[in-house]
């Protein structure tokens, strides 16, 4: 395995693929002769994650290489050995940079497994399709689902952003995304001997008794027979009594929400176009021209039609003087000549007053009068935005700051029609304007420790009891921030997320040739989730959904009801505007699997390995 990149999800990646997955790799860190103290830092951080001398690696060195390059060029992708790799991750930030690398690396090896880290969509889409015809025709019988695997392309952002948005919700991060639908891993107090424990959708494992020990390991093989179990059976539930659970449901918004009147507003309502002052010039008008034509028809004879067109002119101030006609036309003339000069400035502010408030509508919203229970975003950059499409989805009130006027999320926020606050957070006033003291949660996530962390804290003097998370990116700055804020506000719930951290599980399963819809810790082992099809798989292909089930190995937890040719190719990835769920997650216990079906299972990550084909004593051990 080769991994590429410049910033932390390289390194999280390269320490996921070893501990997860016992994989041996290889780590492209950029640096160049001028920049010695960062080459040696980078150095220094991948050796503490891949060079444990636990006895893993073979080979004429005891310790994975390390290839030190200023971009992945092709000299440095031979050097790490891309032609005889079986998989390649390239995490650069700059989506250039990855693409040129990919299309290089597809040439060298036309059989690589390709995971691409991209913020571009549309450019994802069109590359993975690029790379994977440049794969078929050097292989023209490819299977498909072979091919769909051969090259996946990513974003960090997409991929963190229901973790976030979660964390809001819900207070955790322990979620996965699939079909739309966001779920999550609750953990659940030891039930009593006359207990029924709820099982949300499935019971996903069983915590360790020692978990409270102070004496115990937490979550540890030392831990025995009373260590944590994966995936348990009915039975085994039933006679865990003292022992906590982590079940996994729906995530669900429970606070206040804005109506959907008030969340599908784009435009200004016709209420404040039409303001009061331009209505009441317009009443006038029409008031007065009735009252004049009126007038003239009754005193002059004449028709009621021509009458009116003379006063309009009059009234405009449009029509020839009626010097030569008879006193009573000469008197109208003048009062209809008043009224327009006390009507027309009124009519002509109350236009430009609409013209200003039609304007205004496609400008950033301030935060409505009474607005409670939302969350306040802080960082429209690339993660703040997917998160705020996120919430969105969620039909979750929304406040956000941002400093910058032309940052990525600002037109999503505007087209959304979200409040937004432009600003630096840590200026005062500037979250007042948020109605912090009346929010729900609040997601720090600018690329700022310090800003985040400011705004945290005196988030956290105006309201204690405020649900907080923010984006920290040091690991050890991080575990301090988080220690601190919980002993200092301990009825608050804390959290601090590193989106590299959360995105890493779904860049590994990539690599592995699996559709990782995510990866849930429990305690020190790991749940896999992933969706894979039946066919080939004899553990599932022909058996009912109650005996697919191996305890401790992997369980179905859904299926997907969709044809094999509209079939959605990411599940992981958020529903457009029209679609409609696919998956079946109430599956009854005797439905027979087919050939054709795509199922997402919960896997242990010797049970993922024994489904790929490897047999479980060729997986070494490790966690989960």
């Amino acid at each position: 395995m080769v991994v590429c990149g410049d910033d932390g999800l390289a390194l999280r990646l390269a320490s996921e693929l070893r501990d997860v997955y016992r994989q041996r790799v290889v780590l492209v860190a950029p640096g160049d002769g001028t920049e010695e103290t960062e080459r040696s830092a980078v150095l220094s951080r991948a050796a503490r994650l891949l060079r444990r001398a636990d006895g893993t690696v073979t080979g004429t060195s005891p310790h994975p290489r390390d290839v030190v390059s200023a971009s992945p060029a092709e000299a440095a992708l031979l050097r790490a050995g891309v032609d005889r790799a079986a998989a390649l991750a390239l995490l650069y930030e700059d989506d250039e940079t990855n693409l040129r690398a990919a299309l290089a690396a597809r040439r060298l090896n036309p059989g690589l497994r390709l995971v691409v880290r991209m913020y571009n969509r549309k450019l994802g889409q069109h590359l993975e399709e690029l790379l994977d015809q440049a794969a078929l025709l050097t292989a023209p019988g490819t299977d498909r689902a072979v091919l769909d695997a051969s090259t996946t392309v990513l974003s960090d952002a997409d991929t963190a952003a229901p973790a976030l948005a979660a964390t809001a919700v819900a207070g955790t991060s322990k979620v996965v995304q699939a079909d739309g639908v966001l779920l999550r891993a609750a953990e659940r107090a030891p039930h009593g001997p006359d207990e029924v424990p709820d099982p949300g959708l499935c019971t996903l494992a069983l915590l360790s008794s020692t978990t409270t020990d102070p004496a115990g390991a937490e979550g540890s093989e030392s831990s025995g027979p009373q260590g944590p179990l994966l995936l348990p059976d009915d039975r085994a539930v039933a006679r865990a009594s003292g022992r906590g659970s982590v079940v996994l449901e729906t995530v669900r918004y429970a606070g206040p929400s804005l109506s959907a009147r008030r969340l599908a507003r784009r435009g200004a309502p016709l209420r404040e176009l039409f303001s009061s002052r331009l209505r009441w010039a317009l009443a006038g008008i029409v008031v007065s021209v009735l009252a004049l034509t009126t007038a003239a028809a009754l005193l002059t004879d004449a028709d009621p039609v021509h009458a009116a067109y003379l006063t309009l002119l009059d009234l405009f101030s449009i029509n020839d003087p009626a010097v030569d006609g008879p006193a009573t036309r000469q008197i109208l003339q003048l009062l209809s000549g008043l009224v327009g000069l006390a009507l027309l400035p009124l009519l002509v502010a109350g236009a430009l007053e609409a013209l200003g408030t039609f304007r205004a509508a496609g400008a950033l919203r301030r935060p409505p009068r009474g607005l409670s229970g939302h969350v306040v975003l802080l960082g429209l950059g690339k993660v703040g935005s997917r998160v705020l499409a996120r919430l969105r989805e969620l039909d979750i009130p929304v406040v956000c700051v941002e400093e910058d006027p032309d940052a990525r999320g600002i037109p999503l926020a505007r087209g959304l029609g979200i409040p937004v606050v432009l600003g630096d957070v840590t200026e005062e006033g500037v979250l007042e304007a948020t109605k912090i003291h009346r929010a729900h949660a609040l997601l720090a996530l600018t690329s700022s420790d310090t800003t985040n962390l400011e705004a945290v804290l005196y988030a956290r003097t105006v309201k204690p009891d405020l649900r907080v998370a923010l984006r920290l990116y040091d690991d050890d700055f991080a575990t301090v921030v988080h220690r601190t804020l919980r002993t200092a506000h301990p009825e608050a719930l804390t959290r601090s997320r590193s989106v590299s951290h959360l995105a890493a599980p779904a860049f590994a399963g990539a690599m592995m040739g699996r559709q990782i819809l995510g990866a849930i810790p429990v305690e020190r082992k790991v749940l896999l989730f992933a969706a894979l099809l039946v066919a080939g798989h004899p553990q599932f292909e022909g058996r009912t959904v109650a005996d697919a089930f191996r305890p401790g190995s992997w369980r179905v937890l859904a299926l997907d009801t969709a044809a094999p040719t509209i079939r959605r190719p990411d599940l992981a990835s958020s529903h457009r505007a029209g679609e409609e769920p696919q998956l079946l997650w109430d599956l009854h216990p005797g439905y027979v699997l087919r050939p054709e079906d795509r199922v997402v299972i919960a896997a242990t990550r010797r049970g993922l390995a024994e489904l790929r084909g490897t047999p479980p004593e060729q997986v070494m051990a490790g966690p989960g």
